[in-house]
């Protein structure tokens, strides 16, 4: 029997052996960990608060879910424009970077709301409720723009020369030439590892392509700092702490309907996303349970509604302590699925090592130091990914891309954020206010789809006709 559920797996409610299970949390928090610690990276919050905050949420959603859900939440690339345009915006140019966290966090925490709104919404009326409301023709562009008004932040990311906390050029005179060439070789480098392994690798090491591809950028930095003398490493600064543990820097939510109009509204971007996370589950863990011969139905799907629920106190309690606004994460779905392990008490765990980890200082100054080139060429590799993600929303979804109703939607909401963001910065002058590009992309998207749709509730079949 025991051999037999070594070759199958665990089920949701089922606990591995003490030694495994500490095997599979570690796993766990290996495939959550490059994404979230990127996001921390790129929007400039505190990296060992983020790793907390990953793991209190995770496990306040568990106790949610009341373990019904093997999920796993982490810092979403889809906030990363948002968060990143208010954390550099003319608005806080005066703040101090607790400051502006702080104003952030309560933009996360009120995006959390929308989820919540989404799940009371779906358990009450169904989960076809929601799709009228946030069909893929808005959700797939929304997705696509939150990628593509971060193109320019990856180039420039990508041949950014090595600076310090304090924003310090690291390299002067005829040496920035040769920096600046350099750090378009380490984040070539990286870009381009990170692509080969995502692609090409198998297994467990096929879920750590954003771990190993910054590793071989990291290195391909050292070699050149040997090599030309030129050190792209970041310096970390005088005041940063050099003991072996250190609890995260936790500030705490202020007030802003900046931050709530610049961030909230891309909650709508992962609602799609955490919904496919619930359907991929259902067949992963019924199909074990098949195969194990258990005589149960997992009625995962039928927790959609609960799940966002779950997923938007996540976001209020990673908000409320200093992290990013995030979600289920893909990468450790995926990490389920192939060692067929989906034991809740497991992800208990691994909340536990995330948070013990976010006190072991060497290794969050370690992550500080890493050469923004290679973030770069992560960066570019990462945005692209979410304006792919947006076209497999529609494509999933079997958007019909020749209905004039659809295209009307999707052509507004592209040009309105990408526009926006090249045009105007990323924040468009509206009647003596500033309207966020990606949120008032998204708003201008749900508005028009819901008038474009009133000529479908008189005649259903005028949508067919276009």
């Amino acid at each position: 029997m025991e051999k037999n559920q070594q070759l199958i797996g665990y089920l949701p409610d089922e606990r591995p052996p003490v030694f495994k299970l500490l095997l599979y949390a570690i796993q766990q928090v290996i495939v959550m960990f490059p994404a979230t610690v990127a996001v921390a990276i790129i929007t400039g919050f505190h990296i060992s608060t983020t790793i907390f905050a990953s793991g209190l949420a995770t496990l306040c959603f568990i106790l949610v879910t009341r373990g019904t859900l093997p999920l796993y939440y982490g810092s979403s690339f889809s906030y990363v424009a948002a968060i990143s345009s208010l954390m550099v915006s003319e608005a806080l140019a005066g703040y101090s970077l607790n400051e502006k966290i702080s104003i952030a966090q309560f933009g996360i925490i009120m995006s959390g709301f929308v989820s919540i709104a989404a799940g009371i919404i779906i358990k009450r009326f169904g989960k076809d409720t929601i799709e009228k409301i946030l069909p893929a023709s808005v959700t797939g562009p929304v997705a696509i723009i939150i990628g593509l008004t971060l193109a320019a932040t990856a180039l420039k990311d990508a041949a950014s020369i090595a600076i310090d906390t304090a924003g310090t050029v690291a390299v002067e005179g005829s040496q920035i030439a040769l920096a600046t060439n350099m750090a378009w070789i380490i984040s070539l480098v990286t870009l381009l590892s990170t692509i080969l392994f995502s692609v090409y690798l198998k297994g467990f090491a096929g879920q750590l392509p954003l771990l190993l591809g910054p590793i071989v950028g990291c290195i391909t930095a050292y070699i050149v700092k040997l090599a030309t003398g030129i050190d792209l490493f970041k310096v970390l600064p005088v005041s940063a702490n050099t003991g072996i543990f250190a609890p995260p820097i936790f500030t705490l939510p202020k007030p802003s309907l900046l931050a709530v109009a610049s961030i909230m509204p891309i909650a709508i971007a992962t609602i799609p996303e955490s919904t496919a996370h619930v359907y991929q589950l259902d067949v992963y863990v019924n199909d074990l349970a098949k195969k194990k011969g258990v005589n149960k139905i997992y009625n995962i799907a039928d927790k959609l509604g609960l799940n966002l629920i779950g997923d938007g106190i996540a976001d209020i309690v990673s908000g409320f302590v200093g992290g990013p606004a995030g979600t289920n994460y893909g990468e450790n779905i995926s990490a389920m699925a192939i060692t067929r392990v989906f034991s809740v008490p497991v992800l208990v765990v691994a909340t536990i090592i995330a948070m013990v980890i976010a006190c072991f200082t060497p290794l969050v100054n370690a992550i500080y130091s890493i050469p923004t080139s290679v973030i770069g060429g992560m960066e570019v590799y990462l945005f692209g990914a979410i304006a792919a993600q947006g076209i497999a929303i529609m494509v999933e979804k079997k958007v019909d891309l020749f209905s004039a109703k659809n295209i009307a939607v999707i052509a507004t909401i592209m040009v309105i954020g990408v526009g926006g963001q090249y045009g105007f910065g990323g924040n468009i002058p509206f009647f003596g206010i500033e309207v966020p590009c990606v949120a008032g992309a998204a708003i201008f998207g749900i508005l028009i789809n819901a008038v474009l749709s009133i000529g479908n509730i008189i005649d259903p079949k005028s949508d067919n006709d276009n």
